[in-house]
């Protein structure tokens, strides 16, 4: 008799937990579909998928994914790609600070570096903490970097993130030469000359 009731208890409780469960797994097959098709921010798959109302349990930072791309060589670094609007707004603030009045080509390459720094160990993991690393970027030093940014940057940007992620190879630094005010870059390899920037690894 104890056996059958303890039976019954099981069966009772396996049949609450079970559409729970199932609610809880759709709804993290639901953000996975999400995220991987759209890659909104955090905020918006709350509003979208309101069964999941702990982001911090869903993931505790940006959605950042890293890839591959296919037609990179094998030695190519890694590719982050889902950077958040933020990181991208920075990112073309400092392509307009620094290459405003280089050719479009320029402009996505300084965009390059600055992912290529991401995804290089010597540098910080961010866009953020690449762009402020002490004594990096002039526009950071001199306050440029706090202007608005302008449409051809943020067109850069996004070439330098997808189609033109390789335009700058593997470089790390760039420089105008003219004006440059420390020689330290000159010893280094140059990877290729845009404009009045020189592209050094």
């Amino acid at each position: 008799m104890k056996k059958l009731f303890a039976t019954l208890v099981l069966i009772l409780c396996l049949s609450m937990v079970s559409p729970a469960s199932a609610t809880f797994h759709q709804s993290s097959e639901n953000m996975t579909k999400i995220s991987s098709e759209q890659s909104p921010p955090l905020e918006e798959l709350a509003i979208m998928d309101s069964p999941i109302q702990n982001l911090d349990l869903i993931y505790a930072g940006e959605m950042v994914h890293t890839i591959k791309s296919e037609a990179s060589p094998s030695n190519a670094p890694e590719i982050k790609v889902g950077y958040s609007k933020r990181e991208i707004d920075l990112l073309a603030r400092l392509v307009r600070a620094e290459a405003e009045i280089e050719p479009f080509r320029g402009k996505i390459a300084v965009a390059c570096v600055v992912l290529n720094r991401v995804a290089s160990p010597t540098f910080p993991d961010t866009i953020k903490e690449v762009i402020y690393q002490k004594n990096q970027f002039q526009p950071v030093m001199n306050g440029k970097i706090n202007q608005p940014t302008d449409e051809e940057s943020i067109q850069a940007v996004h070439a330098a993130i997808n189609e033109q992620r390789n335009l700058a190879g593997d470089s790390l630094f760039f420089y105008n030469p003219d004006i440059a005010t420390s020689r330290w870059l000159d010893s280094r390899a140059t990877t290729l000359v845009i404009g009045n920037h020189v592209f050094k690894k």
